[in-house]
């Protein structure tokens, strides 16, 4: 099974959420960039742009195939790692670490509370994942 850290929190499109004070860290899970294979190229939205939960905010490109990226939460892009576009290997490397995507400030609350749990996330990818 793919290594999921019980202190986040996942959507069934296969990205992270991490909570820092009033922001919300994101990145893929190591599971989504096992299925995608080597990393080749990450595409992310600018400091400043609005993202919404569920919706498309990026694309990874990996050996294999092109991914769209899904916000977890609503909100206003804070950060945005800047250092994939250099290095998008590190996705594959760290994914909960120097991979991370973005940080965003919600803007919903109630948004986080509809993420998946580690125990339901890890059931998810049990159940075929998709």
């Amino acid at each position: 099974m793919a290594n999921v850290p019980a202190d986040l929190r996942y959507t069934r499109e296969h990205e992270w959420a991490k909570q820092e004070s009033n922001r919300v860290r994101v990145g893929i899970t190591a599971f989504a960039q096992e299925q995608l294979g080597d990393v080749v190229f990450v595409e992310l939205p600018k400091v400043g742009a609005k993202v919404q939960a569920h919706q498309t905010f990026g694309v990874v490109e990996s050996v294999k195939a092109v991914s769209d990226l899904f916000a977890p939460v609503s909100g206003e892009v804070v950060e945005a790692n800047a250092a994939l576009g250099q290095k998008p290997e590190t996705v594959n490397q760290d994914p909960y670490g120097g991979g991370w995507m973005l940080v965003v400030a919600p803007s919903d609350a109630k948004e986080w509370e509809a993420l998946l749990t580690a125990a339901q996330y890890e059931q998810f990818i049990a159940e075929g994942g998709h």
